[in-house]
This record gives C-alpha cells, sequence and structure tokens, in this order.
C-alpha cells in the first residue's frame, strides 16, 4: 500500500503544485520518488511528529495541500492534540498518512502496534478517517485526498497486500462498496482496511453465500450504505484490525441505531462485531500471528 499511495501522489503531484509532502525521517526506499521529482514540495522534519503537524498546518495556510507521514501510532496517538487544534480546529488542507496500521508493524511490540488511533480520530470534528482495504482503494482514496480541502487522515496497511479490483475505485464522496456479490445472499460481511482482503477470501476459499462490502470511510461513514445492508440482510458480521471500542464496528453500530430511530428500515438485524478485545496483546509477531492472537477471525 505505501508504494501504491507515492506512486499515486507523485502523479497527483504532476498535475497539482500545491501538494506539499513532509516525513517523520523515515520512508526510505519508498519516498524517494516524491523527493528526487519535487525537492522544493518535499521536506524531512526529523523525528519530531507534533512538530511536523505544525509545520504542515502552517504551509497549509500558505496554499499548500500537505501530506505528512509517519509510522502507525506516531503521527496519530502522539499528535492528538496537534491533530484537534492546529489542524482540524482551523480546518487545515492536511493529509496525516499513518503507514503500519494495525499489526503490520508487529515484530516491534505494543509501542508500533496501531490500533486504537480510528476511534480516537473519528471523534474529532471536520476529520475524514480513510482506511483503504487494498491498493486499488489507495490509489482512489489518494486521488479523492489530493483533491479534497480539508483535513483528512489515511490508514496504510505496508506492503504486498493483493489486489481486489481490477480498476481504482473512484470517490467523490465518503462511501461504501459492494465488493462481493453473490447470488440470494442472507449474509453480509463488512470490513475495513486490510482485513478486508482476509474476509474476502474467507467467503470464497470456504463456499460461503454471503456478500462482502468494503468500507473505505470510517468517518463519515456511508450512511445510506449502512441503511441498505440493515434492509437486505437478516444477519451482518463486522471485522476490522481496530480494538473493539469506536472504530468501524462501532460507527456502524451507531450509524444503524440512528437509521433505525429514523425509521430507515424496519427490523434491527444480528449485527456480530469481531474486533481486537480491549485489551493489549502483549506479544512481537507477524501480523498474521497477532490477529489469530487477538481473535480476529470470521466463523461462519
Amino acid at each position: 500500500m505505501r508504494n501504491t499511495f507515492i506512486k499515486t501522489l507523485v502523479e497527483e503531484a504532476e498535475k497539482n503544485p500545491a501538494i506539499f509532502l513532509l516525513c517523520g525521517d523515515l520512508g526510505y526506499s519508498v519516498l524517494e520518488q516524491f523527493a528526487d521529482r519535487f525537492p522544493d514540495r518535499f521536506m524531512n522534519v526529523g523525528i519530531a511528529e507534533q512538530n511536523m503537524m505544525g509545520i504542515a498546518t502552517g504551509l497549509s495556510m500558505e496554499g499548500y495541500n500537505v501530506f505528512t507521514y509517519s509510522i502507525g501510532n506516531f503521527p496519530t496517538l502522539r499528535c492528538m492534540e496537534q491533530i484537534r487544534y492546529d489542524i482540524c480546529y482551523h480546518h487545515a488542507n492536511v493529509k496525516v498518512i499513518a503507514v503500519g496500521g494495525g499489526y503490520a508493524y508487529g515484530p516491534l511490540g505494543v509501542s508500533h502496534h496501531t490500533t486504537e488511533e480510528i476511534g480516537m480520530l473519528r471523534t474529532i470534528p471536520d476529520l475524514q478517517v480513510t482506511s483503504p482495504g487494498d491498493p486499488q482503494e489507495v490509489v482512489g482514496l489518494t486521488r479523492y485526498l489530493a483533491h479534497y480541502t480539508g483535513p483528512a487522515y489515511l490508514r496504510l496497511n505496508k506492503t504486498g497486500e493483493p489486489r481486489l479490483y481490477e480498476t481504482p475505485p473512484t470517490f467523490t464522496a465518503p462511501q461504501a462498496i459492494h465488493l462481493l456479490k453473490q447470488p440470494s445472499a442472507k449474509i453480509a460481511i463488512c470490513a475495513t482496511g486490510d482485513i478486508l482482503n482476509y474476509a474476502h477470501q474467507y467467503v470464497k476459499a470456504n463456499n460461503i453465500n454471503a456478500d462482502v462490502y468494503s468500507f473505505p470511510f470510517v468517518s463519515p461513514i456511508d450512511t445510506d450504505m449502512v441503511a441498505q445492508i440493515a434492509n437486505q440482510y437478516a444477519q451482518i458480521h463486522l471485522i476490522e484490525e481496530h480494538q473493539l471500542n469506536c472504530g468501524f464496528t462501532s460507527a456502524f453500530i451507531e450509524a444503524a441505531n440512528d437509521l433505525y430511530a429514523q425509521n430507515k428500515f424496519n427490523q434491527f438485524p444480528k449485527i456480530h462485531r469481531i474486533a481486537i478485545p480491549n485489551q493489549f496483546i502483549g506479544y512481537a509477531g507477524t501480523q498474521e500471528f497477532l490477529r489469530q492472537q487477538a481473535g480476529l477471525l470470521l466463523s461462519l
């Protein structure tokens, strides 16, 4: 995902001289293609993520669409105050990019497990929170953010993810995607982020008659799609690589509850949430191993 992101950002920067990229002393072998092509629109601010957000806000006020890039929890959890006050309160045109969402940097331990940030960020007003499910969604979201004016967050996995779409989806607004359609399916599986591939492969490998939906936008969530899913399926499974509290699965249920109160559907469906238990998974290991330890497994 990170290579796809930077390749797409370079393409957008070729057309838009307002795109500026900041990094926190990382991204070697990834960001060079942007830095070499646009040296006057790239800056390594060092290991100073909070300062990076202030610099990004200042650059945005000079007319730039600024992308900040760092690992997982460092540009998010470490920078919550700066994201809230500097970026969002001023509606700054800043896009916070975190590579290594969830357990992507699992071998480095809990300090590099990014498993709470969606819940924290989606509570901040005026911040769009996105989590692509494959490299094609990364292309679509990067193009969208290159044209969107305002604060946003993009959670990337890391590298090596398979493509689930033949062509990149086009996003004109926060929207979900009906990825896998099966005849007369009575079950829906909804996912956000890279774990979408696991859900997709699980259904196909086990010949399960279930539809699969991707929610690359967590905030604001696509309420029209939530209502459509709640109306169509009696059983819904939600899965994410994030704490059970406050993430995508919480956002979905909150939206469903409000829609039900507004009489947008007549019967509340059975909803099963699969997410990280509200505890630290204190192991160092591969992403797949840590997902298993956290119980991020479908069982249909």
